[in-house]
């Protein structure tokens, strides 16, 4: 089960080595719960990532609240996608709106680790999850 935002920070808080960082986002990335294979379609690809990522946005709560699942054909994306998971699961599609997913991996002090490849993806991910939330909103 994929810990809560707050919890993902604290324990990066806890990890000072760039290596154990990736090896925890793909630990994240591993406990996504499965997406099903007919999710894996060209609607639900997100483009402008390197790696194979699929997102589905949908709400909960009468449109009040995004749920997101995820999954990618790399590990360590597989635990990029789970932070946008945690980031922007429960939020309203207003809240997504205005939140940055590479905001998070600067404040996890990812900047210098992360390629210009994966932020890119990163923020292909961030796109289509508020493109798709104020579609489903």
């Amino acid at each position: 089960m994929l810990p809560d935002l707050d919890t993902i920070i604290e324990n990066f808080e806890l990890i000072d080595d760039p290596h154990e960082q990736l090896v925890y986002v793909m630990e994240l990335g591993r406990s996504l719960p499965p997406m099903p294979e007919a999710w894996k379609s060209d609607q639900n690809l997100v483009r402008g990532c390197e790696s194979q990522v699929w997102l589905v946005v949908s709400t909960e709560d009468d449109g009040r609240r995004l749920t997101i699942v995820g999954d990618s054909d790399s590990h360590l994306v597989k635990g990029f996608v789970a932070l946008m998971v945690a980031l922007y699961s429960g939020k309203s599609p207003d809240q997504a709106a205005k939140l940055d997913g590479l905001d998070l991996l600067k404040q996890l002090n990812f900047g210098a680790h992360v390629t210009s490849k994966r932020s890119n993806g990163v923020r292909a991910m961030v796109e289509k999850i508020q493109r798709d939330a104020s579609r489903v909103s």
